[in-house]
């Protein structure tokens, strides 16, 4: 018999609207996975035990009182949210010490279109301090980790989403990316992580969305989970400065269809100058070349697209929004020595540097 945590969020919802199971049975497995892996993997910031039960046993009632067609897709299906991101009652640390009591007063948008889906939230997933790194380890919790091997990073900076999806914990979950904080951890815990296209999921109404280089995006064990996680994320809300459409379908019809023939570009060599790709990364690469031919699809090699100037302006505008955040002086002795060191070169930057 399969496992709950097994289960993709699709199938979860389906096991829900057959009453197989319940909500409440969802939530207490989850819980239970978090309480015995939660630690080892460092996945998780803030576990919300007795508000996850709660809402739990809302949804089933919810579910009782209801006719099928009335209820959010994914109603009682557990997810969590990055630590980055504001949750109304929740502790919402950044990865810091200087916010480790912090409690916003106000939800994200992409927290209350997520939770309209019928999500669940069990907590907060660990983030490196401000979300500046990708790897993932602060003062707070420490560091998370991949569940494929302990004595490695999950990455970052959603490295505790990737690591909680990964191990079961939850079945998917929200991240967030500017430089690969959704990739990089999807990678390294092998799971699927998307970034969507600049203003596709609304970064308000409190968030700061770095000159539209970072943005919300989904984590989770299959495709078609992703796809529905960015259906429940991805709707204008009022105030964005550059919000994209609704799409014409869901992205979830799409993860039933084949794509046709693509033409896909590949490239070896890292957009840093002087490093090298690792024997197992090129396997790898070449193993995935392999694989989409065996699909139809074209590869074609290309040079690299990352000019070797792109990286110093990108750290002009990753060190620009750090400086932008709201940390007083008196605050710094609790910041990491990166952190501050990303903060202080961003101060040096002027309004034309950034432009």
């Amino acid at each position: 018999m399969t496992a709950l945590h097994e289960l993709d969020a699709h199938a979860m919802a389906d096991a829900l609207a057959r009453g197989e199971t319940t909500s409440l049975e969802l939530v207490e497995h989850h819980l239970r996975r978090i309480d015995d892996h939660g630690a080892a993997l460092g996945a998780f910031v803030t576990v919300t035990h007795e508000r996850a039960l709660q809402a739990a046993r809302d949804a089933d009632a919810t579910r009782r009182a209801a006719s099928p067609e009335a209820l959010p897709p994914f109603l009682g299906v557990p997810t969590a949210f990055k630590d980055l991101t504001s949750t109304a009652g929740v502790r919402t640390t950044l990865g810091s010490r200087l916010m480790a009591d912090h409690v916003p007063d106000v939800d994200a948008h992409v927290v209350t279109l997520v939770e309209r889906a019928g999500f669940v939230s069990l907590g907060k997933t660990n983030t490196p301090e401000l979300g500046l790194s990708s790897y993932t380890d602060n003062d707070v919790v420490g560091p998370a980790r991949t569940p494929w091997g302990l004595d490695r990073t999950a990455g970052g900076s959603s490295g505790g989403a990737a690591a909680a999806v990964a191990a079961g914990l939850v079945p998917l979950a929200q991240g967030s990316d500017g430089g690969g904080s959704i990739r990089i951890p999807s990678s390294c815990c092998g799971v699927f992580g998307f970034k969507p296209s600049r203003g596709r999921v609304s970064a308000g109404p409190v968030g700061s969305d770095w000159s539209g280089l970072a943005g919300d995006g989904p984590i989770a064990r299959t495709v078609r989970d992703a796809a529905a996680l960015l259906d429940a994320m991805a709707h204008p809300m009022p105030g964005d400065r550059r919000p994209l459409p609704d799409p014409v379908e869901p992205f979830a019809a799409w993860t039933g269809r084949r794509p046709g023939r693509l033409r896909i570009a590949r490239w070896v060599d890292p957009y840093l100058p002087g490093l090298e790709a690792s024997a197992g990364s090129v396997a790898a690469w070449e193993h995935a070349t392999e694989v989409l031919r065996g699909l139809g699809h074209e590869v074609v090699d290309v040079e690299n697209p990352f000019p070797p100037e792109l990286e110093p302006q990108f750290n002009v505008v990753w060190s620009s929004g750090m400086a932008a955040a709201p940390i007083p002086e008196e605050g710094l002795d609790l910041l990491r020595g990166t952190t501050r060191y990303w903060l202080e070169r961003g101060r040096t930057h002027s309004a034309a540097d950034l432009a």
